[in-house]
């Protein structure tokens, strides 16, 4: 399993590295492969992300990259 966006979010949310291109990236994928797991339903249906990542999330769906 490739950790790196793991790693990319985590080191974001505790201010270790900015925002930027990769976290847009990372967040991207991340979600991504949540909604898979979510469409398994079941148990799955619940599983989001925690509430900083998902705050962080929306700050940047608002923030145009490039």
């Amino acid at each position: 399993m490739d950790t790196s966006h793991y790693q990319i979010i985590g080191a974001t949310l505790s201010g270790r590295r900015p925002v930027d291109e990769h976290t847009h990236t990372s967040l991207a994928v991340l979600t991504e492969r949540l909604e898979g797991v979510k469409s398994h339903g079941g148990l799955f249906a619940g599983v989001a992300f925690s509430g900083d990542a998902e705050r962080l999330r929306q700050r940047c769906e608002a923030l145009p990259v490039g």
